[in-house]
């Protein structure tokens, strides 16, 4: 039986429209200029399918108390680049509760407990990265 080559590609061109989380080492702009963290609206319930929708970029140092609208207590995803910390807040103002995350991939933010009821997902509202 002889397949076709186009029959290859079609399972590869699906892959490829999946979205997958960058590597913290990936974290960066065009020109090189290290990233701090990049944040993302798009859920899924697959691994390799998360890290999608609309991307915030953080760079270094950067302090936000309130989340820019189309962000705010939206955020499924986020990847924080090496040596970097990002501290983030559940309420406006760097209000209500507080979480660090590390250098690393955070693909699925609803794994991620926030006190004894709740998680992560949809419920950042303020942020700061920083970088060593």
């Amino acid at each position: 039986m002889k397949t076709s080559p186009t029959f290859l590609l079609v399972p590869l061109l699906f892959a490829m429209a999946w979205a997958q989380c960058p590597a913290p080492a990936d974290l960066k702009t065009a020109n090189g200029t290290k990233i701090c963290a990049q944040l993302y609206t798009k859920n899924s319930p697959y691994y390799d399918q998360c890290c999608a929708g609309s991307v915030l970029v953080v760079p270094p140092e950067e302090d936000q108390p309130y989340m820019p609208s189309a962000f705010n207590n939206k955020v499924t995803s986020l990847v924080v680049g090496q040596r970097c910390e990002l501290t983030v807040w559940s309420s406006k103002g760097k209000g209500g509760k507080t979480r660090k995350f590390k250098a690393g991939a955070f693909p699925r933010l609803q794994e991620i407990r926030k006190g004894i009821f709740g998680d992560w997902a949809n419920a950042i509202s303020a942020y700061y990265c920083k970088c060593s």
